[in-house]
């Protein structure tokens, strides 16, 4: 009620207020899950001590998309996605490193610097189609290769974790 009181002044004395954060726990998701975020400090829980995402909760966030060559594709190919730090930031995840898990329970330790300095993606599409299982969906973890041509090396395609499930956010 109070902040229903707060929202009518600021609106009453025509301020204008703009939130470009999660101020409120994250809704539970409706569809079918596609990535669980968990770590001792998760500020947004919606399921038990977790943050759930399913598709569209996922793509509502802010993301990119790029068209670039990998190792895994043949030619360029159109990713898109949110972006991995706007993921973390609406589960409210704070740490220093990230541990990304696939459905097959492959990891990549991956540091949290990948999410806040780096444009990384979690591709949901390529070349505009939606991510199968069979096709390293439901999430990529893409570094934009197509900006920055530095990234293109082993030490970030052993990082590039496909077919992700779960992050887990450590100290």
């Amino acid at each position: 009620m109070k902040i229903r009181h707060a929202i009518l002044a600021a609106v009453t004395l025509g301020a204008v207020v703009v939130s470009t954060s999660y101020a409120y726990a994250l809704d539970k998701p409706k569809g079918d899950v596609v990535l669980t975020i968990k770590g001792a400090h998760l500020k947004h829980a919606n399921v038990d001590d977790t943050a759930q995402f399913d598709l569209e909760m996922l793509e509502a966030l802010a993301g990119r998309t790029g068209k670039m060559e990998t190792p895994w594709t043949s030619g360029k190919v159109e990713f898109s996605g949110p972006l991995l730090r706007a993921v973390l930031d609406a589960a409210g995840a704070e740490g220093s490193k990230l541990k990304v898990i696939a459905l097959n329970d492959y990891s990549a330790d991956v540091p949290m610097e990948d999410a806040t300095k780096i444009d990384t993606m979690l591709a949901t599409r390529m070349d505009g189609k939606q991510m199968s299982v069979r096709d390293k969906g439901p999430l990529f973890l893409i570094y934009p290769f197509d900006t920055n041509p530095s990234l293109f090396n082993e030490k970030y395609f052993s990082r590039s974790v496909w077919q992700i499930s779960k992050i887990e956010v450590g100290e």
